[in-house]
């Protein structure tokens, strides 16, 4: 098996000729070895390199020979190249094994990594000493490198901060000068102003003092009613310009019979206007830091700073003495409409004023509405004389009122309502899409702003609706009885028609602390003094307590409060009355509280030992009876800030509670005293009779409970 393999790796063989052996024919001689050289100290020997110099001509020479022997039979050319390639490199792996065996010194065929040499100490040390000569060396050039680079740089920057700083002075100084100048000709044009203001003061001077008899030396804006009165007269000169200018501009009204009213009109309008300028204007007081100002100087000199001052100068501007070049025409009047900031003013003043604000603000949008019907007629008057008048048939025919037919026209154009002539030529149906477009936007706008109107008008009653229309919802699901839904719907209505809310305490928690103190001390402050319980005490605590009160509403016949009840509230009657009842059925009525009277006062403070805090009577509403209440708690948590007067309360609590219980001990036996002359004391049971009774009746008894199980 052996012989195969060495045949099958030595490569195909020629067949030999008969009786010939076979024998490799001896490799040729190698050329004659040289003379030795001289002796060198390396240890390898001399005779291997001559060895391996033989052994390569006759290694080339089997070579030679086998690539001249013809191929022999291969059955597969790819198995015989992988074979090939195989013995291949086993040859040379053999190679390199044999020159290791022959020279144990011979490297492997990867690259070796390269030799540190080898020093003597001394060579060493003066080797570290040049490197760290270096070292330092590169450090001082690299240190002395980066200060010469930062001292250039810090120089740079020292000469750009000192050009900025010189471009600034520059510009500072410039600026100066430029202020200097307009300061020198602001204050000469300042000087000038003043000295115009002054003169017009002192031609005015008269005016105001005899105005300051009528009128005070400042307006409050907001709550003089004098003002308000006042800007109702500017706004009425101002709607006379806005409507009765644009329909003279349009319309032909100028005529020779009519200027004269005209004018006397306009003339009354502008001295309106410059009433409201000298007079009104300048007495309104502002608020300045939080501050009200009333100092008419400063009044005066605010106003002239404002835009109002300026707007108003422009619209008293008189560009009607451009009659007299032109003609009478009230294009020259359009400047007047420049008031439009007092007609907003007046409008927000009486909004504040009226206790139904929503009928002023529907009849504002309302005049919004009829202000837009009167530019489109005024528009489609001047749209038919720009075409003919009566020349087509859409345009204004020219017959009757001029105003009225195109009036009626807008009206039925803007609103979309139809029944119109059909336009025929492109200026008159670009007019008709413009109206129809803007009528669809102004009535949108102003549908949905009359909406908000009316919805903030009703609110009130929308919530009070849905809160017992929920209520009632409620009852109906679990079937309470009618009497007393009944009940409930009464009270609904009732604290609705009374008070105008449901609780009161929604729109007071709304007000600052100062606010809602002053409505309570002017409603009950002089009842809560008069409480003998209350009398002497400190007068804030009595606020305190005001502020803690809460509103409620007892229906006929309601029960306040029942005999035998535990006492956490005191009661001060608002309005109606209330009456303290007894008896087997509560028919009989011991006395009647009315408006302004308090009971309950003395349960506050009994502690419940001994039953102190129990209610000793039945109280119940005469009527609707409107009260307010003040709870236990609440008292208590005011008196922990009044020490004192929780002493003092105590006390009078104490005598109070000892006066009335003897006042009630007195009553009792007068009330028994009545009683036993009505009904004379009928003689007691015999105590065998009582005796023998109660058997029978126990016997009796449980012969019923028998038979009622059976």
């Amino acid at each position: 098996m052996f012989d195969k393999l060495k045949g099958l790796f030595a490569g195909p063989q020629l067949p030999q000729a008969s009786g010939t052996p076979g024998v490799a024919p001896a490799p040729a001689p190698g050329p004659a070895p040289g003379p030795a050289p001289a002796p060198a100290p390396a240890p390898a020997p001399a005779p291997a390199p001559a060895k391996e110099e033989e052994a390569k001509p006759a290694d080339k020479e089997n070579e030679a020979k086998t690539e001249s022997r013809p191929p022999g039979i291969v059955i597969s050319s790819y198995t015989d190249a992988q074979i090939r390639d195989i013995v291949k490199r086993m040859r040379k792996r053999t190679e390199e094994f044999k020159e290791k065996v022959i020279d144990p010194y011979a490297s492997s065929p990867e690259i070796s990594p390269p030799v540190t040499p080898i020093l003597r100490q001394e060579d060493y040390e003066k080797l570290e000493e040049e490197r760290r000569r270096q070292a330092e060396e590169e450090r001082i050039i690299k240190e002395e490198a980066d200060k010469k680079k930062k001292e250039a740089q810090e120089k740079k920057k020292k000469e750009d901060e000192q050009k900025k700083k010189e471009a600034e002075e520059k510009k500072k100084a410039e600026l100066e000068e430029k202020e200097k100048e307009e300061r020198r000709k602001e204050g000469i044009k300042a000087k000038l102003v003043k000295l115009l203001w002054w003169l017009l003061d002192f031609v005015l001077k008269p005016l105001e003092d005899a105005v300051d008899k009528v009128l005070a030396k400042t307006l409050d804006p907001f709550t003089d009613r004098r003002y308000i009165s006042w800007l109702s007269v500017v706004t009425l000169a101002f709607n006379y310009n806005t409507w009765f200018a644009t329909a003279r501009l349009c319309f032909p009204y100028h005529t020779a019979s009519t200027i004269p009213f005209w004018f006397a009109l306009d003339m009354l309008a502008d001295i309106i206007y410059l009433i409201d300028a000298i007079v009104f204007q300048p007495r309104k007081q502002f608020v300045k830091g939080g501050d009200v100002i009333k100092d008419r100087m400063l009044t005066k000199s605010n106003y002239r700073t404002t835009l109002r001052f300026k707007l108003d100068v422009i619209s008293l501007l008189p560009f009607d003495l451009l009659y007299l070049q032109f003609g009478f025409k009230s294009i020259f009047r359009v400047n007047r409409l420049l008031k439009a900031d007092t007609f907003f003013e007046f409008s927000d003043r009486l909004e504040s004023i009226l206790t139904k604000a929503y009928i002023w603000r529907v009849i504002r949008t309302t005049g919004y509405l009829l202000f837009m019907l009167h530019l489109n007629a005024c528009f489609y008057y001047v749209a038919s004389d720009y075409q003919g008048i009566g020349q087509t048939k859409w345009v204004y025919s020219g017959k009757g009122s001029a105003y009225l037919r195109s009036y009626y026209f807008a009206v039925r154009s803007l609103i979309n309502i139809g029944g119109l002539n059909e336009p025929h030529t492109v200026f008159e149906i670009t007019f008709q899409m413009t109206n129809f477009f803007v009528g669809i936007f102004v009535f949108s706008s102003l549908i949905g702003q009359m909406r908000d109107v009316i919805g903030a008008a009703t609110a009130a009653q929308t919530y009070f609706r849905s809160s017992m229309d929920n209520t009632v919802a409620y009852m109906v699901t679990y079937r309470i009885p009618s009497v007393v839904q009944n009940r409930i719907r009464t009270w609904y209505t009732y604290t609705w028609d009374a008070q105008g809310m449901l609780d009161e305490s929604e729109l007071l928690d709304k007000m600052p602390l100062v606010m809602r103190t002053a409505i309570a001390q002017d409603i009950n402050l002089a009842t809560f003094q008069k409480i003998d319980l209350f009398k002497g005490c400190d007068e804030q605590m009595l606020v305190d307590m005001l502020l803690r009160l809460k509103s409620i509403i007892y229906l006929p016949g309601d029960f306040v409060v029942k005999k035998g009840d535990i006492g956490k509230e005191m009661y001060i009657i608002k309005s109606g009355a209330v009456q303290v009842v007894g008896g087997p059925d509560n028919s009989i009525i011991f006395v009647t509280l009315k408006a302004g009277s308090v009971f309950g006062e003395i349960s506050l403070l009994q502690s419940s030992k001994d039953g102190g805090n129990r209610r000793t009577a039945n109280v119940k509403a005469y009527g609707f009876a409107n009260l307010f209440v003040l709870e236990k708690k609440d008292l208590f948590d005011i008196l922990v800030h009044y020490p004192l007067a929780q002493k003092v309360l105590a006390r009078k609590g104490k005598k109070l509670m000892k006066s009335k219980g003897a006042a009630a001990a007195k009553a009792e036996e007068k009330k028994k005293g009545v009683s036993a002359l009505m009904s004379p004391k009928k003689p007691q049971t015999p105590k065998l009779l009582r005796a023998v009774g109660g058997n029978i009746n126990r016997a009796f008894m449980d012969k019923l409970k028998n038979a009622s199980r059976q």
